[in-house]
């Protein structure tokens, strides 16, 4: 048995749709569960759409779901003829589920109704692929992944119930698997045990086909992306990155840490713990060797860079001059742990504090409120994050040009650098 997991990219055309069908045809004859992320843009748009509805903008909020229905139905009608009227009930019925919702007031917080229309992205796109499947005469199981991944209440960021998610799988996806060889479902989202839906941190998907193939008796994991492999760098950043073969863990943890978008965090853990390999390949072209992650070893590494723009500086200052010791520290986690955030770096002095953190602003705002009990609050934006792996300095210098630097760590490993245009660069 195999997870395959196809991402955003590899479903936002009909064309990309119909190479998802290729892809699964030459693995005839083997079990596969396939994890589908929304189409292309799809979440980007769901996005809006609850910014608008949260904001009480009700009429933009159903014009911009419109959008996002339309261009469903018509990626539908393209692709289907037997199984598009079956297909259409279906999605009707997801168009519902959120509808109802935006034609009421919110009255909780953000992150619960981020939850209740983004998760509608995966459930139409695994809708339409699953019945285009088997118009090509792919016989498939959809499942709907909300009732399989209990999670808790955490929204944006829910953790999965372990115990009973695993009961789950094995009493009800495994058995699937006598029927036909390929079952599909979505992945980022789960539901509560009070059946609100939850999504697992964005770009969760990946993480969800993880816990899939840990909880099945599954050899591997593939990922199939828009791009050879992992690279050492984003190809649209840096036209000459390269293809990194073999990675190990540990090395795609730390990736992943520090913001490469090639892995969700969460998702190597699941596979270490059992020793799965993951690969990362192709979808454009399956022939291509693509990446193999794996428990082993590994030297001779080039330098891994992660950009990450859109970044804030926040400053705390001890307010009395007093020392920053265990206890502003402590008070400092709480908040994190309270609004459900997290820096990307973090510097402490005998007096002050630095945090570069994502530009999230309702979660600057409660951090900086939060903390202004125990320091004074300055806030930075506009920031760039840079991380490089195995770096050298010549490379951080080559990177570090049209910059001027706010703060910098570095390891013998790792060098982070939180900068900004200089003014000569921005003429």
């Amino acid at each position: 048995m195999k997870v395959f997991k196809f991402g955003g990219a590899s479903a936002n055309s009909a064309e990309r749709i119909k190479n998802i069908a290729s892809i699964i045809r030459a693995y005839h004859g083997e079990q596969l569960l396939i994890v589908i992320s929304a189409m292309g843009k799809t979440t980007n748009a769901l996005e809006k759409v609850t910014e608008a509805f949260f904001n009480n903008h009700q009429e933009e909020a159903l014009k911009l779901f419109e959008v996002i229905k339309q261009t469903h139905l018509t990626t539908a009608k393209y692709l289907l003829v037997t199984e598009y009227n079956k297909t259409l009930q279906q999605l009707v019925d997801f168009f519902t589920e959120v509808e109802w919702l935006l034609h009421d007031k919110p009255v909780r917080e953000f992150d619960y109704y981020y939850d209740q229309i983004v998760c509608v992205g995966e459930l139409l796109s695994t809708a339409i692929i699953s019945a285009y499947l088997r118009e090509e005469h792919l016989d498939n199981t959809w499942i709907d992944v909300r009732d399989v991944f209990r999670t808790d209440d955490n929204f944006r960021d829910a953790g999965i119930d372990w115990t009973f998610t695993r009961q789950k799988v094995q009493d009800e996806v495994l058995p699937l698997f006598s029927k036909s060889s390929i079952v599909v479902t979505q992945g980022f989202i789960g539901a509560t045990d009070e059946n609100e839906s939850t999504t697992l941190g964005r770009e969760g998907s990946d993480y969800s086909a993880a816990v899939f193939t840990n909880m099945l008796p599954a050899d591997s994991l593939t990922i199939w992306k828009d791009v050879e492999g992992v690279m050492n760098a984003d190809p649209k950043l840096f036209p000459d990155a390269q293809l990194i073969a073999e990675l190990n863990y540990v090395e795609v943890i730390e990736m992943a840490y520090y913001g490469a978008q090639v892995i969700h965090p969460k998702t190597i853990k699941p596979l270490q713990n059992k020793s799965i390999p993951l690969y990362v390949k192709c979808f454009l072209n399956k022939d291509l060797p693509g990446t193999v992650i794996h428990n082993q070893s590994l030297k001779g590494l080039p330098p891994i860079i992660v950009f990450k723009e859109q970044q804030v500086l926040m400053q705390l200052h001890s307010k009395d001059f007093s020392f920053v010791g265990e206890k502003p520290l402590a008070r400092l986690y709480e908040i994190f742990a309270d609004i459900k955030y997290k820096p990307n770096l973090m510097q402490t002095g005998a007096v002050s504090i630095q945090l570069c953190l994502d530009d999230r602003a309702e979660k600057i705002e409660k951090l900086a409120f939060a903390a202004s009990d125990t320091f004074d609050v300055q806030i930075e934006k506009g920031l760039t994050l840079l991380t490089i792996r195995h770096y050298t300095d010549a490379l951080l210098q080559e990177l570090r040009k049209g910059y001027t630097v706010d703060l910098l760590q570095q390891s013998p490993d790792t060098v982070q650098v939180v900068m900004k245009k200089s003014a000569a660069a921005e003429k």
